[in-house]
């Protein structure tokens, strides 16, 4: 499963969109077209429009998706582009589509005139099922039931069922891998001191190659956001999807991706389900009378105050309930859930009490967290309450920050009741800095 937002074009979309999408695929020159294929086997385009690569059957750009529904129902399976662009599509049928630029003839339909919308290949595909698809700079490739075919914009990769790579092609990058920049009239075989090699990957609009190893180590080459790589490199990633999305350019697909959603959870995912889970929790605080269910070896794991607790000396290592009264229930189990989830939901008033917290518990990354929650949410009602939390903190930063919005609406500041409530030594503080700044120059 991909996740499509790597690719900035599809920012453009809100999350209820992105939830619909199970296929996808950014293509173009410059990344600026983009099509996707719904969990129902809509397809939907949007984009630049160049070459009418759209298929929307005019040449107008458009920002919002459109839907082509000649395609509607067909079940895609591949997805390829060229230079033009110009596109091709095949589907679970075995029908192949095509359209987009045709200067030279690389649709299949016998002219050069553009293609403005999806249109049947027949030509000497009658009776054949089309399984895969690839496009070259002008080219095409059809593969029918019997092998694969990996093109560049003018290289290509040929990868054997023995997992042998070869390459050939224009090398100006060093995209064949080779350790020159020396073009290949031939196919020469490359990475030949690694693992099988299990999947290849390459791009007409990037000279970038990547392949994939048996043992999941994702290698690549050619094109690297403007410099030359010249032989294999290995990344950090575990899909050659990545290695275009970070490392391209413009930053397209190679294929169709799909995103299709399963059932398996990540190790942060089944922490987050298991927060205050009493059928699987060993330990339960008890704050202002209500529970909140966790489980020890997390938080031992994740917090260094209750690894000290849950020592064999400390009395809360016996029990089964812990009880909490220094802090409210809203800031105690918020702390508990940003163990789990690395996340904190809070107003900013009780975000003051959760700073106070993490102050005390030495965890400043949520210590940043609170504050970063109060300076979204400061208003000129609570504004001089949150100065007072920051100096009683001691969360420099933040204390700054308030300060120089108090400043900046001094006359509302001074208003409020929680500016005459506040401790007569922080008030003679505020007032004496407040001079220093200038604030009551005439």
């Amino acid at each position: 499963m991909v996740d499509v937002t790597k690719w900035p074009l599809f920012s453009l979309m809100a999350p209820q969109e992105l939830a619909l999408i199970r296929k996808a695929c950014v293509f173009g020159m410059s990344a600026n077209e983009a099509i996707y294929i719904t969990a129902d086997d809509e397809v939907f385009v949007f984009g630049l429009n160049c070459s009418n690569c759209l298929g929307t059957g005019d040449s107008q750009s458009t920002i919002f998706p459109k839907k082509l529904d000649f395609l509607s129902g067909r079940k895609v399976v591949s997805l390829s582009y060229g230079s033009g662009p110009h596109v091709l599509l095949a589907t679970e049928d075995g029908e192949l589509f095509a359209w987009g630029h045709n200067g030279y003839s690389q649709l299949g339909n016998g002219t050069t005139n553009q293609g403005v919308s999806p249109v049947l290949v027949s030509a000497n595909l009658l009776n054949k099922k089309v399984t895969d698809v690839a496009c070259g700079s002008h080219h095409s490739m059809a593969l029918t039931d019997a092998g694969e075919v990996v093109s560049g914009y003018a290289h290509s990769l040929a990868l054997t069922d023995e997992g042998l790579l070869y390459a050939w092609g224009s090398n100006t990058y060093g995209q064949l891998g080779t350790g020159n920049k020396s073009n290949q009239l031939g196919p020469v075989q490359i990475m030949t001191e690694k693992e099988r090699i299990v999947e290849i990957a390459a791009c007409h609009s990037a000279h970038t190659s990547a392949a994939k190893t048996q043992s999941g180590q994702v290698y690549m080459w050619g094109q690297c956001r403007g410099q030359s790589v010249v032989l294999p490199l290995l990344t950090h990633f575990t899909c050659t999807d990545d290695v275009f999305a970070c490392f391209a350019t413009p930053t397209v697909m190679w294929r169709l991706l799909s995103t299709e959603h399963d059932d398996f959870l990540t190790v942060a995912q089944s922490l987050k389900k298991e927060f205050d889970n009493p059928e699987t929790a060993d330990l339960k605080f008890c704050v202002d009378g209500k529970y909140i269910y966790v489980h020890k070896a997390v938080l031992k794991i994740r917090c260094e105050h209750f690894r000290s607790m849950f020592q064999s000396h400390w009395n809360e290592d016996m029990k089964e309930v812990i009880e909490i009264h220094q802090f409210s229930y809203p800031v105690y189990r918020s702390f508990l859930e940003f163990l789990y989830t690395d996340n904190v939901e809070l107003p900013p008033e009780d975000a003051i009490g959760l700073l106070d917290l993490a102050t005390s518990y030495c965890e400043n990354r949520l210590k940043r967290l609170c504050q970063h929650i109060i300076k979204r949410g400061i208003t000129l009602e609570n504004a001089f309450s949150l100065l007072a939390a920051a100096v009683r903190y001691d969360a420099e930063d933040l204390e700054e920050f308030c300060f120089r919005f108090c400043i900046h609406h001094l006359t509302e500041v001074t208003q409020t009741a929680a500016f005459w409530q506040i401790d007569g030594n922080l008030l003679k503080d505020f007032i004496g800095r407040a001079s220093r700044c200038g604030a009551f120059k005439n």
